[in-house]
This record gives C-alpha cells, structure tokens and sequence, in this order.
C-alpha cells in the first residue's frame, strides 16, 4: 500500500492514524512503543520518528510505503 502525502514527512505515529491502521492516537503510541512496527525493516519505537517519501513502513504484516504527493 503506497500513502501520500504533501509535506516532507510524518510522524510515525500520524501516519498510523493517517493510514486508518489504527484508531486513535493512544493506539499507535501503544503499537509503537511495544515494538509491532518496523520502518525501513528495523523495529522502531519512536512514535514521533520523521518517516519520509522513500520510507517503508510495516505493521500488522503489512508494508505501507510513503510517497509525496506533490
């Protein structure tokens, strides 16, 4: 799945709630922080880690690659 976005990055965790993977910021800050998500394939548990176009996001099995919109 390819999300895109507009600016030159997102936090990890708005991207989460920007991809509607989870509910609610509470969520993602709990997935994050228990190390279910990876980025670039290494586990991140910095919900505020600037994910840039380029960057692979995988969580629940499923990679989310962030592209720029603009």
């Amino acid at each position: 799945m390819t999300v895109s976005i507009t600016t030159e990055f997102i936090k990890l965790q708005d991207l989460l709630k920007f991809a509607n993977l989870v509910a609610t910021g509470g969520e993602a800050k709990e997935r994050i922080q228990s190390g279910e998500v990876t980025v670039n394939g290494e586990v991140c548990t910095m919900r505020g880690k600037k994910i840039r176009p380029g960057d692979d996001v995988c969580f629940a099995g499923e990679h989310h690659t962030v592209q720029y919109a603009g």
